[in-house]
């Protein structure tokens, strides 16, 4: 059995004007995530580490900004996509784990709606998804509000034979 693990990363900016989507999940809050797709900041994380892990390209190269059709794309869309390249790789995830850097709004009530959500997209088991979140303590971008990180480890699989 081949192992591969890869990491993903996200940033996007806090607007006013609600509400906000993280994980697929639509979180009733009065700012939401700036970006040329809808700015789902913890798929574009995850996206970018099941993609790293089978070393085929990232979110960037598969779903450009300055293409017109990824304007608004629903990034649940992105994600499916790119596992489903993944996937034809041979690769299987085992299990993915996550992190939201995010003040507020508290996320803690939304993380097992999220793990549900992504594991919904990836034709995986809840508990095969991990989610956290972490305030940033007051400092920073993200201790200000300012914006919404993500971090994802993905671990891949694959048969040897």
């Amino acid at each position: 059995m081949q192992h591969r693990i890869g990491i993903g990363h996200d940033t996007h900016r806090l607007e006013k004007g609600g509400p906000l989507k993280v994980g697929g999940v639509v979180i009733d809050f009065d700012f939401h995530l700036v970006g040329h797709s809808d700015a789902d900041v913890l798929l574009h994380a995850i996206t970018d580490a099941i993609l790293g892990a089978a070393a085929i390209g990232d979110i960037g190269e598969l779903f450009p900004d300055n293409a017109d059709e990824n304007k608004g794309r629903d990034s649940a869309e992105m994600l499916s996509l790119a596992w489903q390249k993944v996937s034809d790789e041979g690769w299987s995830i085992a299990n993915i784990d996550c992190i939201l850097f995010a003040q507020k709004p508290k996320l803690s009530p939304f993380k097992p709606a999220i793990a549900i959500r992504v594991a919904q997209i990836l034709g995986l088991a809840p508990d095969c998804v991990g989610v956290k979140a972490k305030t940033g303590e007051g400092v920073g971008a993200v201790g200000t509000g300012q914006i919404m990180q993500a971090q994802c480890v993905a671990l891949l699989t694959r048969d040897e034979s």
